[in-house]
């Protein structure tokens, strides 16, 4: 049995991740979350679980599909963002020093956070559609690669990558739309 899931990266948040905690989406994040719901209508079964980031800004974007299918969606904080050990203000520096490292180099927090991701989606039976983050993605990305880089690619905002659990286990099919070098 070939599973498919769709892993989808939230929308453009209306503030940066060092202005806000947990901003919502901004206008262009709207348009952006209707566009992945859209692209997303044409391709995916009618039977498909909606899952989010407990993130508003995932939650936003998962929005228009879920209303188009009329369906709920799932909060599953497995999804959640990379956690910052760092203030507020200082969560766009730390960030920048976490992209140039290697997932070698990470806390064992770190590293519980990315294998709790790929263990869930490995137990994925139904197909999935799934709004998180950033890191999220590269961090799939990058264990099945068996890379070590912590950036694998540059998801862009409403970006949709699809993967699939079979019997060899969980596997990439493609990447979605790349991004300049912008994280917000």
């Amino acid at each position: 049995m070939t599973t498919p899931i769709w892993l989808v990266r939230h929308g453009e948040a209306s503030a940066s991740w060092g202005e806000h905690p947990d901003p919502g989406l901004s206008s262009l994040g709207h348009q952006q979350a209707e566009a992945s719901a859209l692209s997303l209508v044409a391709s995916i079964p009618k039977n498909a679980q909606l899952i989010s980031s407990p993130k508003q800004r995932a939650q936003e974007t998962a929005r228009p599909l879920a209303e188009r299918f009329q369906c709920p969606v799932a909060i599953d904080p497995v999804f959640d963002e990379l956690v910052s050990p760092v203030a507020l203000a200082d969560r766009p520096r730390w960030l920048t020093t976490f992209m140039g490292q290697t997932w070698h180099e990470q806390s064992a927090e770190v590293l519980s956070w990315r294998d709790g991701i790929i263990k869930r989606l490995e137990a994925v039976q139904t197909p999935s559609i799934i709004f998180c983050h950033f890191m999220v993605i590269n961090a799939v990305v990058a264990a099945l690669r068996d890379h070590s880089a912590t950036v694998q690619f540059w998801p862009d905002n409403g970006s949709i990558h699809e993967f699939v659990v079979n019997k060899q286990g969980l596997q990439l099919v493609s990447l979605g739309q790349e991004m300049p070098t912008r994280i917000n």
